[in-house]
């Protein structure tokens, strides 16, 4: 071991202490400079090295080597003055390539240090086991995995030859041939099976320096297997969905950029692959905001945009929501519906739905909204009438719900699954109506169709015919029903063969057929024919109290229709309502609740006062009248106008004293409900 002796207790000096005291070849014997404070002594002192104040002081340990880091020549030139023969001067330029060269030494270390960590974390949270060996066999590394896919320790396996841990091993040979194998089975000595790969280790120089093996437990590997089967099925599967979509799909990444549409998309949009994938989201956009960049930004859908696309300008709806894997959000999928197609399929849908209006009844009694006793009577009256095959005959004003009566009647009736067929015989002129209703024989006019024509009561035969606005109907017509009516059978127009029908008939009107009758305008035969079960529906101002139940049934059929989320009704809108006559009765109602209901922004959820037009007037004179006395006998009136006149008061009196509940008037005037209805519609009360 060589002897040395450090002259210079500066940067120089306490940097060759430390690079020779890490050697077993060199001995530090002494440590010399004039200050005991300086860096180089201090170290000294704590690695207990002798330190001297002069440097000719430690001449007498017979040295070999003396460094000189003082930087000083004439210190230099009297240390070689003195010193043995044998002993080696390093001057202090060389002492500086000694201390760069350590520190870049250091450095080297330093950085292979923090590669091999890295390798080792690498190595050790791979969920793959791997093993290392030397060109001769032995196990050199063995990582985390590796120890839990075998049932193994590190420290038992490393310094080990190969053939003691796996005799079967394959990783000799994959040495010996060079080439690597790939997903091979193999069994440990305690049994366990494992699926390997074997690659051989090459150097630079293509020198084989060793080998690795990589594997997984058996079982795992083929549960893992099994799922990438399951996972590229799920993935072929949503392909084809996709790809076979009639609806346009868009699906951008993290960074708004197009990952993938489908033909659908390409045919609304007219715009490629080439022109979609990998550009910016906003590329197919003409009019509007991308959805795709708002979704990116808020990470929360979209829903019903309005936008143009697209070269043709194409006008379309879009969907878009975030795409949130594992709470990071990965992009966002867009669905884009051609308005065009929406509107034809609107357009057929109101058709079919046209066409099976006239085939079959919609709503059944408990869609009739009401509590009331005004209401509790008409709806027991109908129900009633339905389970009989009489002909019933609906009044009241219109707008009050006869339809919805006639609906009611049907589907509660043993007929419910033929047909239902609704004519309004206002709404057909007079020279087509009784070939509509009854059908014509082929050269019946001028015009008429080969074959003929089936009519509305040959079609509902079976079931129900519901004959809207019957006090139009002319007297040729009323003639001819009349007919059906008594002998259950009709002669086409044109033709002379009676056909046989077997027809519920359900008729309404609006207008009084007491005075029609008078008039001379409506057969009296007719009337009693139609009249056996006739069933009076109040007017909505003679049953206010319903207003509250009607006006909410009316607000989700309102939001259905145009597609808002409006959660009820004031009662001070309420009360607006109620001081209201309603002359368009339910219908005037749901016209004035769509009405607010356009013109309420969409942050607004509650119909209020506001909303509710102006619409109150003064009381009408009739109800003024209440407060009059009855007059008395007035020159030039008919006996029966005056007795007419004065029941007229008397009812409203009562009326108004009862607040116009119906069931305690007629209670107070002795008669009942039914024959007050009759007197209200007599005296047109």
């Amino acid at each position: 071991m060589q002897k040395v002796m450090i002259v210079g207790g500066g940067v120089g000096g306490t940097t060759v202490l430390k690079l020779l005291s890490e050697s077993e070849v060199f001995s530090i014997v002494c440590m010399a400079d004039t200050n005991e404070s300086a860096e180089g002594m201090l170290a000294a002192k704590e690695r207990r090295i002798p330190t001297v104040t002069n440097w000719s002081m430690g001449l007498e340990w017979d040295l070999d080597i003396i460094f000189d880091t003082t930087g000083d020549p004439s210190v230099y030139k009297k240390i070689k003055r003195d010193m043995g023969e044998q002993t080696i001067l390093i001057p202090g330029s060389v002492a500086l390539i000694m201390t760069k060269l350590f520190e870049e030494k250091n450095r080297l270390i330093s950085k292979l240090e923090n590669t091999s960590a890295k390798m080792d974390l690498i190595l050790n949270t791979t969920s793959e086991g791997m093993v290392v060996i030397d060109h001769e066999g032995f196990i050199i590394m063995f990582n985390d995995s590796a120890e839990r896919a075998s049932d193994t320790k590190r420290e038992d396996v490393i310094g080990r030859h190969i053939k003691d841990f796996i005799p079967s091993t394959g990783l000799l040979r994959v040495m010996q041939t060079n080439q690597k194998e790939v997903n091979q089975e193999i069994t440990l000595g305690n049994g366990m099976e494992l699926i390997t790969t074997r690659i051989p280790l090459v150097n630079a120089d293509k020198e084989i320096i060793g080998a690795f093996a990589v594997f997984r437990n058996k079982m795992e590997a083929v549960q893992l297997a099994e799922q990438i089967t399951d996972l590229k099925e799920i993935q072929t599967m949503l392909q084809a969905i996709i790809q076979s979509s009639d609806e346009a799909i868009s699906v951008v990444d993290d960074q708004g950029r197009g990952l993938l549409i489908n033909p659908a998309y390409t045919r609304i949009t007219g715009l490629t692959k080439t022109q979609v994938i990998g550009k910016p989201a906003s590329i197919d956009i003409y009019e509007g905001e991308s959805m795709h960049m708002k979704v990116l930004q808020t990470k929360k859908p979209v829903r019903g945009v309005n936008m143009r696309v697209g070269p043709k300008h194409k006008e379309v709806i879009v969907n878009v929501a975030p795409i949130i894997v594992d709470g990071y959000l990965k992009g966002s999928v867009g669905v884009i519906h051609d308005v065009s197609e929406i509107q034809a399929l609107t357009h057929e849908l109101n058709r079919a739905r046209q066409i099976i209006r006239t085939l079959q009844a919609k709503y059944s009694f408990d869609d009739i909204i009401g509590a009331s006793e005004e209401m509790k009577l008409p709806i027991e009256q109908a129900k009633l009438s339905a389970r009989t095959p009489a002909t019933v005959l609906l009044r009241g004003e219109s707008g009050t719900g006869k339809e919805l009566f006639a609906h009611a009647i049907h589907n509660a009736s043993d007929r419910k699954f033929n047909k239902f067929v609704r004519v309004n015989c206002a709404a057909i002129s007079e020279s087509l109506l009784e070939s509509e209703l009854f059908g014509y024989d082929e050269g019946a006019f001028t015009g008429a169709s080969r074959g003929g024509k089936v009519g509305f009561f040959e079609e509902a035969n079976q079931g129900s015919i519901f004959l809207d606005e019957i006090g139009e109907l002319p007297a040729n017509i009323q003639a001819k029903l009349l007919r059906v009516l008594q002998e259950k059978e009709i002669v086409r127009v044109g033709g002379t063969k009676p056909i046989p029908i077997n027809v519920r008939v359900i008729a309404a009107t609006n207008i009084n057929l007491e005075q029609a009758i008078a008039n001379g305008s409506f057969r009296e035969d007719l009337y009693f024919r139609l009249n056996r079960m006739p069933i009076f529906i109040a007017p909505l101002r003679k049953r206010k109290e319903d207003l509250r139940e009607l006006a909410e049934h009316l607000i989700n059929k309102i939001n259905q229709e145009y597609g808002r989320s409006i959660e009820g009704i004031t009662a001070a809108a309420i009360h607006k309502m109620q001081i209201y006559n309603w002359p368009g009765n339910v219908r005037e109602l749901e016209n004035i609740l769509g009405r607010a209901i356009i013109f309420m922004k969409l942050n607004e959820t509650i119909i209020d006062i506001h909303h509710i037009p102006d619409f109150i007037e003064e009381l009408p004179l009739k109800q003024e009248k209440l407060l009059m006395k009855p007059s008395g006998y007035v020159s030039g009136k008919p006996l029966s106008e005056i007795i007419d006149q004065y029941e007229a008061e008397i009812i409203q009196q009562a009326f108004h004293t009862h607040k116009g509940n119906k069931t305690l008037t007629a209670k107070a005037l002795g008669i009942s409900v039914r024959n007050l209805y009759y007197k209200m519609e007599k005296l047109k009360l």
